[in-house]
């Protein structure tokens, strides 16, 4: 845990840092390195993907709803929302493996290279989802096929974040880097907001019946369509990564991240597990926990989540003005400490409310903290590591505790409901949030620690 005394580096690193002072990239701590109209064209034409990419992931989710039981036949509503829980589940364990291919790539190829790549395959998977056939038709081929797909998916979000959180960080003016790298989760929750929206707009207008005996397949259309413009928007965006740094000898390795930031990686891992917990937990799992547990209509659970994440949204940028002021560890201090405290009263009460508007004021009480975590998530990770291994480091690390504990959410509450255990789902997320705890109190203030402004430090090092 003692930082790395300088005389430890290898030969080969000291030369590349003082290259890359030299000639300082977007990302640089210098001042000029850019200006503010290039840093926003940056961060909305690298966000831009983000948006796209969540919008085709979560299409999954909002509209799992009315094509489950075309997919898994033969149980009831709960049981065919729990199978199509595991599928979603199963697309999040493919993300470590999209943040390891991806992470490597955009350390050794670019990080441009890596968000163009990644965003070309969600528009693949997207297409497939919109041509699937159903049980109906194929029989029991249905619902692995619909896993095989949203394998692909998962490959891709995995790699999605960590480049953009890599890239927007990189490309953040000093100072306000947690204001502008918010972006990252307004994109984020703006394409889970786009598809809350289309199926608010396509209940009311087609109705369910409509919606479950084939139009669910659109959403899927739109998104792969929205990826071309996006792949577009990326193509032309700047590298932040100077060709010495991807053409070191230790760039883009997990070996090197274990071995000389072990620190940064359990870090990583312990504030991800909580973070992407209680973010499924109150965004895309409250959809079905208000349905199943409230006793709400489809409908208009629709419209209050809708409402919901567009107010989230706008905590974002807030948020992340906000931990440019504090800092980082006391953004984060707050919001974990929330959740430990708040979670299981939270829940219970949403549970039990007579009253959608009294649900969903209590679920923005969560959002109101769990923003906390959001807006600076991607600058937290990023401020950590280095930037031969910045993208490794930041993507497969955090796909991992996203892969577990994120992605593994809406099972394990639906799997504890049918087995008559409801009540301790809550305490589930307590116990990962005490956890969470021990690694935010392991975090360094980073106006003093950044590797973005001082990459010199080894604070998370050996």
């Amino acid at each position: 845990m003692s930082p790395v005394e300088p005389s430890r580096r290898t030969p080969e690193e000291a030369p590349v840092e003082s290259e890359a002072r030299r000639h300082p990239g977007p990302g640089s701590a210098d001042p000029g390195a850019g200006s503010t109209a290039s840093v926003v064209k940056s961060i909305l034409a690298a966000s831009s993907g983000n948006l796209v990419e969540w919008f085709d992931f979560y299409i999954y989710a909002f509209f799992s709803v009315y094509f489950a039981p075309l997919f898994f036949t033969g149980t009831g509503e709960t049981g065919a929302f729990a199978k199509s829980a595991a599928v979603f589940f199963v697309g999040f364990l493919m993300r470590p493996i999209g943040g390891y291919v991806f992470g490597r790539v955009a350390d050794r190829y670019g990080r441009k290279t890596s968000m163009l790549a990644s965003i070309l395959l969600m528009c693949a998977g997207s297409l497939c989802l919109a041509m699937l056939p159903t049980a109906q038709t194929i029989g029991a081929a249905a619902p692995w096929l619909l896993l095989l797909v949203r394998c692909v998916q998962g490959l891709s979000v995995g790699g999605e974040y960590g480049s953009t959180a890599t890239y927007m960080s990189e490309v953040a003016t000093a100072g306000k880097r947690g204001f502008f790298s918010s972006f990252q989760y307004v994109t984020l929750i703006g394409g889970q907001l786009l598809a809350s929206l289309l199926a608010v707009i396509m209940t009311h207008t087609l109705g369910d019946e409509a919606i479950t005996a084939g139009w669910w397949r659109l959403p899927f259309v739109i998104g792969a369509a929205a990826a071309v413009v996006s792949l577009w928007l990326r193509s032309g965006l700047a590298e932040t990564t100077t060709p010495e740094e991807r053409q070191r000898r230790t760039t883009g390795r997990f070996l090197t991240i274990l071995r000389d930031y072990p620190r940064a990686f359990w870090v990583v891992l312990g504030i991800t597990s909580i973070g992407s917990l209680t973010f499924y937990v109150f965004t895309t799992y409250m959809q079905k926990y208000l349905i199943n547990t409230g006793g709400f209509a489809k409908g208009e659970v629709a419209d209050a989540m809708t409402v919901c994440l567009l107010l989230y949204l706008l905590m974002q940028p807030a948020a992340g003005w906000l931990s440019d002021r504090i800092g980082r560890k006391t953004s984060m201090l707050i919001y974990v400490l929330g959740m430990i405290v708040l979670v299981v009263p939270l829940l219970t009460l949403i549970g039990r409310a007579s009253s959608l508007v009294t649900a969903s004021l209590l679920v923005l009480v969560a959002m109101l903290f769990l923003s906390l975590y959001t807006s600076i998530s991607g600058i937290v990770k990023a401020e950590m590591f280095p930037a031969h291994v910045r993208g490794l480091g930041v993507g497969f690390t955090y796909a991992i505790g996203n892969s577990l504990f994120g992605g593994s959410a809406e099972y394990v509450a639906l799997f504890l409901k049918e087995q008559g255990l409801a009540g301790v789902f809550p305490w589930y997320v307590v116990v990962v949030g005490v956890l969470g705890l021990v690694a935010v109190l392991f975090m360094h203030d980073n106006r003093s620690h950044s590797t973005l402004d001082h990459p010199e430090s080894s604070a998370y090092g050996r």
